[in-house]
């Protein structure tokens, strides 16, 4: 019986019919026996059914296999535990797989709770005068059935591993037309060729798909679920032509973002427009893990002197405003605050050295002049106060502003510490708000795709001249010297260094702008913003 049945099928696939089906077969059951009745379990009241022997299984996975392959629905059917559900499966299998025959093969024995067997599955499809032949593995698991007998353990997942309850198998043309996500050049942007973007690919093809046209559909073979929607496709037959959807991303960019945190840990960097928040690049050291360029809520450090900044000047101060810088210093008795090195204080600093050095004393002095609601006043005219909507997922709640309730909680947050949290996204549209004087939500697709976008008020046109003028003098004379270096007056940039509970040194945070880009970046516990952040927004400047 072994050798007619699957011989049969099995011709063009092992050349000597007999001898391949014979093979395949006492590879699993380590013998010749396979007999053709279905394996009856101990009648005997007094003792429980035992586990099927390796013989029983072998036997009763020949069965089955054997009568699939041979188009034996009926038999193939009954040799399983479910034979009315293995009928339907089976038959839906052929009919509306259009599967016209089934080879099987590389059978060996599974081991586990229950005995089984994995095996390759060669199946030939035909459809609108289409031939093909679609090769995949599968398993099946073997135990008792509720009356005890011997029988394959039915799951559509025996006929292949992609089926679920309630899924068939369809071939036929596909539901729509693929789909390519592309940049704003139209080249075509894969998960393979940039890996920090396979997340967001798909998420893009979900969310926007339906609202492209154009393409045509392909002929398919694929997983239909039980409420009729497509799932994975498992076989093209005929390729069709996919139709575009569009990002605000530059793939010469993007190339030039994987590679700069390549060899971080922790990492993660975004580029955006500075004239319309549209994003350019993002990257993550682990592309697998959690996405930080978009999704990360850490602490901002001394990168949020440019929100206290622009708060400060629009209530009176200017670049040249004193503002002494002390080794450690506090605001009416609360928090001791110290900076980065104890050497690091001026009796004759103003806000614009402060900036440039990143003295936290010289800021959180100031707190007095923003009241209770002046920082998150001027955060909300960043858009910071508000969730936005990209256009891809970002989290809910994000970004949003604490109301620096307490003394010590305000002056942390001025210092990008306490409450306060961000992402490089959030501090590349910052940077970007401070050299335009806009807001511009960030945007990775065409802003008629996204509902609920907001809009804020900006810091209008003084005040980003003088934060311009601050974040010149970080380049030109404080701690983005070097790291920032060839680039021209139309640059600027903020380092920033976070302390994290628990953790042996600081994230390290750098934002910047350079022409008509700006592109933050943070390196967790990495220490000084320069050292860590610095060359990875530099390497992404200069490529933009």
């Amino acid at each position: 019986m072994k050798i007619g049945i699957i011989g049969a099928v099995c011709a063009g696939m092992f050349g000597v019919a007999g001898y391949g089906a014979y093979n395949m077969y006492t590879a699993l059951d380590g013998s010749g026996g396979g007999g053709g009745t279905r394996t009856v379990a101990n009648t005997d009241p007094t003792s429980a059914p035992k586990p099927p022997s390796a013989q029983q299984v072998a036997d009763t996975a020949h069965r089955f296999l054997t009568a699939w392959a041979a188009g034996q629905t009926a038999k193939a059917a009954a040799a399983t535990d479910a034979a009315d559900a293995a009928t339907t499966d089976l038959t839906d299998f052929h009919q509306q797989g259009h599967v016209t025959s089934v080879a099987i093969s590389g059978i060996a024995p599974t081991t586990g709770a229950s005995g089984g067997a994995s095996f390759t599955v060669t199946a030939r499809l035909s459809y609108d005068g289409i031939t093909s032949t679609w090769t995949y593995a599968s398993a099946l698991t073997v135990d008792r059935d509720s009356a005890g007998d011997v029988a394959v353990t039915w799951k559509p997942s025996v006929l292949n591993p992609a089926l679920a309850d309630g899924d068939s198998v369809v071939t036929g043309t596909a539901k729509s037309p693929g789909i390519d996500v592309t940049d704003r050049h139209g080249k075509v942007l894969t998960g393979k060729s940039y890996p920090s973007l396979a997340r967001i690919i798909e998420d893009l093809k979900s969310r926007h798909g339906d609202q492209v046209k154009g393409g045509t559909a392909g002929i398919e073979t694929y997983v239909q679920h039980s409420d009729g929607s497509a799932g994975k496709v498992l076989k093209v037959l005929r390729k069709g032509r996919n139709k575009k959807l569009p990002t605000t991303l530059d793939a010469d960019v993007q190339a030039a973002a994987e590679k700069a945190v390549k060899s971080k840990n922790g990492a993660g960097v975004t580029a955006l427009n500075i004239y319309d928040g549209t994003i350019l690049a993002v990257a993550n050291s682990d592309p697998s893990g959690t996405d930080i360029a978009l999704q990360g809520a850490d602490a901002p450090g001394s990168t949020m002197k440019i929100v206290t900044s622009a708060a400060l000047l629009e209530r009176g101060m200017g670049p040249g405003s004193s503002a002494p810088c002390k080794s450690t210093d506090n605001v009416a008795n609360g928090r001791m605050y110290k900076n980065d090195s104890p050497s690091l204080q001026n009796a004759n600093a103003d806000l614009r050295w402060d900036f440039a050095n990143s003295c936290n004393t010289g800021f959180i002095t100031q707190a007095p002049a923003l009241g209770a609601t002046g920082l998150r006043d001027t955060a909300a005219q960043f858009g910071l106060t508000k969730p936005w909507n990209i256009g891809t997922a970002t989290p809910d709640d994000q970004p949003s502003f604490p109301d620096g309730s307490g003394p010590d909680e305000l002056t942390s947050e001025m210092i990008g510490q306490g409450k306060v949290v961000a992402n490089p996204m959030i501090m590349a549209s910052v940077a970007a708000t401070a050299a335009t004087g806009s807001f511009h939500e960030p945007r990775i697709v065409a802003a008629s795709m996204i509902d609920g976008r907001i809009s804020a008020a900006g810091v209008g046109s003084r005040v980003s001249g003088d934060l311009r003028q601050l974040m010149r003098a970080a380049i030109t004379n404080g701690t983005a010297t070097g790291v920032m270096s060839g680039f021209g007056s139309d640059s600027g940039a903020k380092t920033g260094s976070a302390e994290v509970d628990g953790q042996a040194a600081t994230n390290g945070w750098f934002t910047a702008y350079a022409g008509g880009v700006a592109v933050a970046a943070v390196v967790h516990d990495a220490g000084f913003g320069n050292t860590s952040a610095g060359p990875i927004v530099a390497q992404v400047l200069r490529a933009s």
